[in-house]
């Protein structure tokens, strides 16, 4: 592994660490949705990190020939998709619990209560 791989891989790792911990410890559904957002950020950056060292490894014949080497970035375009549908989704049931509510602390909030 190259030394600029294994930088972008620690990048990722404390990034998604960052979002793990924010998802658990904090009660704004905004901050929540912010701190999933980051996550998915950190997976993106390791999929492109890892798309490229599998396409160089490849190009110096250490691995099947026959690699795609936009195979990495066409799965990130499906996680940003997927994360913009989430950010809609999540924004608009936070808007609307914000106009029931007045306040959007997540651990207030019961759907199923009448």
């Amino acid at each position: 592994m190259e030394p600029n791989a294994f930088m972008y891989l620690t990048v990722a790792a404390v990034m998604f660490a960052i979002g793990v911990v924010g998802v658990l410890t904090r009660r704004n559904g905004i901050v929540v949705f912010m701190c999933v957002e980051l996550m998915l950020n950190a997976v993106n950056l390791s999929l492109i990190t890892f798309s490229k060292m599998h396409s160089v490894a490849a190009a110096a014949g250490g691995a099947a020939a026959n690699v795609n080497p936009a195979a990495g970035s066409m799965m990130v375009f499906f996680v940003m998709c997927v994360a913009a549908a989430e950010a809609v989704v999540g924004l608009a049931i936070v808007i609307s619990i914000f106009r029931n509510k007045l306040h959007i602390d997540i651990n207030d909030v019961n759907i199923f209560k009448w």
